[in-house]
């Protein structure tokens, strides 16, 4: 096996795809390599002086094997600081990591690349490109470039580039090392299970996969049969057992990587910074979490970072929109109406279904003070009418009926019948041509179908003669109900009749 794609070199250093000799076992990776082209030999590899003495291992016949001699492509093409074989090694890795795994794809080219650099120069060459999705020097006959740019100037500038940041790697400040404890057993965890000097778990992804192969044997010579020459089909059947153990290893050593890779064991600081978040991030983040074997932690912080934000922006915009249907304008008036938003959730369910004060009265009364009488306290003076007095009742013995309300009774007075206006019979209010007819009582709907009127103009000279008989101690003039209703004369006598009747206001 000639190529090794194993990365087993940290990130941000020369890395990359390293070529070995088949024989020798020395590094071609940066020189001219001879490869066996014959279809019995899979990535078989020679130095220079190793073919040259005709040297082979395996199945490899020199003498036979027809061969291809494929030198270091470090001359540039596209760009002047990226030679042909970091392009080739650009697109290899692209296909093995997939777009956006900038990281891998930089370990795999090598040479001190960053995850930066390796972006920057994909999407600049070939996204952005005017010849999408070729390049725009992909013209064979371009060689502006390569004369621009010779192969002994590019060489010296990509080894001093090399020398530069391997210096810089050395004297950089060293990383702060983590704290592990002494002894790599479960105990001397956050995370109990977790032996962190083996950088394994107690009790590991698929567990028994070891069981099947633990007692498997291969012999030199086993599984051909020497008159046919075919592979047993024992042997076939343990190859295919092993293919099962290497995909069981390759999916634990995966999720080991988003482990190591998201630093899901620092329990204790994840914990502390799940307990800052509201429980709509927590539930956002939970759900966003199976992206994260797809993405490295960087990129996963920035991608839950915008769903973060995303979430905060709908409950503003929702927000905004409540305060525009209660008809509030400014972000003062806003704040206020959710203090007192809040404060009416604090406070305790009211006592009865018909109280509708109940709400505003808190749990233990204090003693009120003592006040001298004013203006707001005068309808409810002594010297007032005896309709307009509190009806103080008694409770009911037995079951609450109809008419009863929170252990008080609706006293009973004669219906107030409202003179029709002329012979002409008007259609009567319903739902459907009154929206606001459920605001209205069953007297009042009674009046608005006699007297021709909308619920919604009725109520507004409701609250204006109510007004107006406040400011004098509950007494109203039949002229000054005409005047403040200003609607037919008629009309607005037979709503000062009924409210007069109804008690609400004193005929003066």
């Amino acid at each position: 096996m000639g190529v090794i794609k194993k990365k087993t070199i940290t990130r941000g250093t020369e890395g990359g795809v390293k070529y070995i000799c088949d024989v020798c076992s020395a590094d071609i990776t940066n020189t001219v390599r001879i490869r066996c082209a014959h279809s019995a030999c899979n990535d078989y590899d020679l130095c220079v002086p190793c073919f040259a003495k005709g040297a082979s291992t395996r199945d490899h016949d020199p003498r036979t094997h027809s061969y291809s001699v494929i030198e270091q492509h470090s001359i540039p093409i596209y760009t002047k600081d990226w030679g042909a074989d970091e392009e080739l090694l650009l697109l290899e890795g692209a296909e093995l990591y997939g777009l956006g795994s900038w990281s891998d794809v930089a370990d795999h080219i090598g040479g001190y690349r960053t995850k930066e650099e390796v972006r920057d120069h994909y999407i600049g060459t070939y996204i952005e490109s005017f010849k999408f999705p070729l390049p725009e020097r992909a013209d064979p006959k371009d060689d502006s470039l390569r004369e621009e740019m010779p192969r002994e100037k590019f060489q010296a500038r990509k080894k001093r580039r090399i020398e530069e940041r391997k210096e810089a790697a050395k004297t950089a400040p060293p990383a702060t090392p983590k704290q592990k404890p002494t002894a790599s057993v479960p105990a001397c965890h956050e995370v109990q299970g977790y032996m962190p000097g083996r950088l394994e778990f107690e009790t590991e992804f698929a567990n028994e996969a070891e069981e099947a192969v633990q007692h498997m044997q291969f012999d030199p010579g086993d599984g051909v049969n020497p008159r046919t020459g075919e592979v047993e089909p024992e042997m076939e059947l343990k190859l295919v057992v092993m293919d099962i153990y290497n995909s069981r290893l390759t999916a634990r050593g995966d999720r080991k990587k988003v482990i190591f890779e998201h630093n899901l064991l620092d329990y204790r600081k994840n914990a502390a910074l799940d307990k800052k978040r509201t429980k709509e991030e927590r539930d956002l983040l939970n759900k966003a979490k199976p992206f994260a074997r797809m993405m490295n932690h960087g990129d996963f912080d920035a991608f839950t970072s915008g769903l973060e934000y995303e979430h905060n922006l709908r409950q503003a915009i929702a927000q905004l929109q409540d305060w525009r249907q209660m008809r509030i304008g400014d972000l003062k008036s806003g704040e206020k109406y959710e203090q007192e938003k809040q404060q009416r959730a604090s406070r305790p369910a009211p006592t009865g279904s018909f109280d509708r004060f109940a709400s505003a009265r808190s749990v233990a009364k204090p003693t009120p003070p003592i006040e001298t009488p004013s203006a707001t306290t005068a309808l409810t003076a002594p010297e007032l009418p005896e309709r307009l007095k509190p009806l103080v009742v008694t409770a009911p013995k037995g079951p609450l009926t109809n008419g009863t309300a929170n252990g008080s009774l609706t006293p009973s007075k004669a219906n107030y019948v409202v003179l029709p206006l002329g012979s002409n019979i008007s259609p009567r209010l319903t739902n459907e041509n009154a929206t606001d007819l459920h605001l209205l009582t069953k007297e009042e709907a009674e009046l608005c179908n006699v007297l021709r009127i909308m619920p919604k103009p009725y109520l507004v000279i409701k609250e204006s003669l109510l007004k107006e008989a406040m400011k004098t101690g509950g007494m109203l003039k039949r002229k000054v109900a005409r005047e403040v209703a200003k609607i037919d004369a008629t009309k607005s006598g037979r709503i000062f009749d009924f409210f007069v009747h109804s008690g609400w206001i004193q005929k003066a």
